[in-house]
């Protein structure tokens, strides 16, 4: 009888995770940007006010790949500080950005638009040490588990003193809360996809950028999950110096201080 009992169990649970291999989620992905400037003798300025960045983004899944891109960007990209002549850009998504991931072998291809440029960023997943924490929530229908973890990097420090902008790379840490469902047993996401055994429905980071799924359907165009083909192919170190050669020069250029962020 036992076995019946676990013969039915598992047949249960195969079913279950075969309806659950493929599918198409819809997320929100704000973030807040902040600017902090110094005046004379090296005092600071009160910033201009947090402007939420928000892009609505899809993500399809099936056939152990995933494919990510953007929806609807439902901000404008720029917003400034006319009293001190700053500008701030977000240096976001391109329309026709894409990430692309072979969930067997960790493959991951990025094709990213940056400077009217197209490049194919190919690299692989980067696992970070996650953290189990036991608290659960329900998200969308579904249980989801909460995982933890410290990425660690450098980031571009940017400030502004009597009007000259400096730039320095400072070490960054970052607290991530992300939130799966081992319901639909595949590592996709909005981000830190292939690392978590389930498909991450939330994410926080730093308290000031958020993924959240606002849609989550089992259908999706398993067609369209392929892997980008469009732009000069880089490594993920090399597109990263092409990058900062560009922001440079752009930062040397006259006229109005322009800051950019990377999202």
């Amino acid at each position: 009888m036992k076995m019946i009992y676990f013969l039915a169990g598992a047949l249960i649970t195969i079913q279950a995770q075969a309806q659950q291999q493929a599918g198409r989620v819809v997320y929100e992905y704000t973030r807040q940007m902040m600017v902090r400037m110094a005046g004379p003798g090296g005092a600071e300025q009160p910033p201009p006010p947090p402007h939420a960045h928000i892009i609505k983004k899809e993500v399809l899944f099936g056939n152990n790949q995933m494919l990510r891109r953007t929806l609807e960007d439902n901000t404008v990209n720029d917003f400034a500080d006319e009293g001190r002549g700053i500008q701030v850009r977000a240096f976001g998504m391109g329309d026709d950005d894409i990430t692309w991931l072979n969930f067997a072998d960790g493959r991951k291809v990025e094709q990213k638009e940056f400077a009217t440029k197209q490049y194919l960023v190919t690299d692989s997943v980067r696992k970070q040490n996650w953290k189990l924490t036991g608290e659960t929530k329900t998200i969308l229908g579904y249980t989801c588990q909460q995982a933890v973890t410290n990425r660690y990097g450098k980031r571009m420090m940017i400030s502004m003193d009597n009007g000259n902008m400096t730039r320095k790379e400072v070490p960054d840490t970052s607290k991530v809360v992300a939130w799966f469902t081992p319901a639909v047993p595949v590592p996709a996401g909005p981000d830190f996809e292939g690392q978590l055994p389930g498909l991450i429905l939330q994410i926080d980071i730093n308290g000031n950028t958020t993924f959240k799924a606002t849609e989550v359907s089992q259908k999706t165009d398993v067609a369209a999950i392929k892997e980008p083909r469009k732009g000069k192919k880089v490594t993920a170190e090399e597109f990263n110096k092409e990058r900062d050669k560009v922001m440079e020069e752009m930062h040397r250029s006259g006229g109005r201080r322009t800051i950019h962020m990377r999202n």
